[in-house]
């Protein structure tokens, strides 16, 4: 009887065989790391100051990454010179750096007339943040972006990117009513951005329950799961976020992981932030204060708040 080839085949079978028991190892080691989500500035305030601030303290601290909801305040200035002065900063930051796009950085732009300038400001927010297929920042962390797809190639704000075995991604959700405006015939951005996010949505649950992925984290700049807007005495306003939380809440009920959408309207609230879970979808909301999420396999629902001092909520 031959033997070469049998040895071969038990080579073969203890080397599968090892490999196989490295990533069950790799998978029981689990995964305990942090990141950092920036908030814009509030009205009034002056943008570089806050940010500058934020960006020095999570420098500072040992994080993943961080993620920028909006470069500036509604009251800033929407020029080209303000926009590569943040690219700039976020640029020079130690961490890697993922913008999510938020309504203050282009929807509340005029033009010199007083006219609204908010579909150009995002085009050019698209051009200036989101051409690099990699982070800002001293890391360089790669990403894919929507605008991959031919069909919504417009929608490079929306990306994803993986830490150990978390899917993360950006989805652009302005804040007040998620940009639907109430006057007829002009919301083109509102509807066709609608689709796109539908396809976002569902390419990213199809791709994270393909890799088993113990997890999805959303950014986004508005709350799809925040009241509805108040109806006025003459007209009732349309729920903006309305399609876009049913889907959340389906594609989350099928998945087999944890879900948590990270906003932007966390507001003035002195009180700590905290995860609102239903089921496997969860919630928080970033103020104007950096917040920091830690992810742990050891945490029973896989994320906590952690204050500065390393206390976790």
């Amino acid at each position: 009887m031959p033997i070469r080839p049998i040895r071969r085949i038990l080579l073969c079978t203890c080397f599968t065989a090892a490999i196989l028991m490295a990533g069950g190892a790799a998978r029981a080691a689990g995964q305990d790391f942090s990141f950092g989500v920036i908030n814009h500035a509030a009205p009034g305030v002056k943008g570089d100051q806050a940010l500058r601030q934020a960006l020095t303290e999570t420098d500072a601290d040992n994080l993943a990454f961080v993620v920028v909801n909006g470069i500036k305040s509604p009251s800033e200035s929407c020029d080209d010179a303000l926009y590569a002065e943040r690219h700039e900063m976020l640029s020079q930051a130690q961490n890697g750096i993922f913008v999510s796009l938020a309504g203050s950085d282009w929807i509340t732009c005029r033009d010199r007339e007083n006219r609204s300038d908010a579909i150009e400001r995002l085009a050019r927010m698209r051009e200036i943040f989101y051409a690099s297929e990699f982070s800002l920042g001293a890391s360089r962390l790669p990403m894919l972006r929507q605008s991959l797809t031919p069909k919504f190639r417009s929608y490079a704000e929306n990306t994803r990117w993986e830490i150990g075995n978390v899917l993360f991604a950006t989805v652009n959700l302005p804040a007040a009513n998620n940009h639907f405006l109430l006057d007829g015939g002009r919301n083109n951005e509102f509807e066709d951005r609608l689709i796109a996010n539908r396809n976002w949505l569902q390419h990213l649950f199809a791709f994270a329950a393909l890799k088993k992925s113990a997890a999805i984290v959303f950014f986004s700049d508005g709350n799809p799961f925040g009241p509805p807007p108040k109806r006025s005495f003459f007209r009732t306003q349309r729920d903006g976020f309305a399609e876009t939380r049913k889907l959340f809440s389906e594609l989350a009920g099928k998945f087999q992981g944890r879900v948590l959408v990270v906003h932007a309207q966390g507001g003035k609230n002195k009180a700590p932030a905290h995860i609102l879970w239903t089921g496997n979808l969860g919630s928080v909301g970033v103020g104007e204060r950096w917040l920091k999420v830690v992810v742990d396999d050891h945490l029973p629902q896989l994320f906590a708040v952690a204050d500065a001092d390393g206390e976790r909520r």
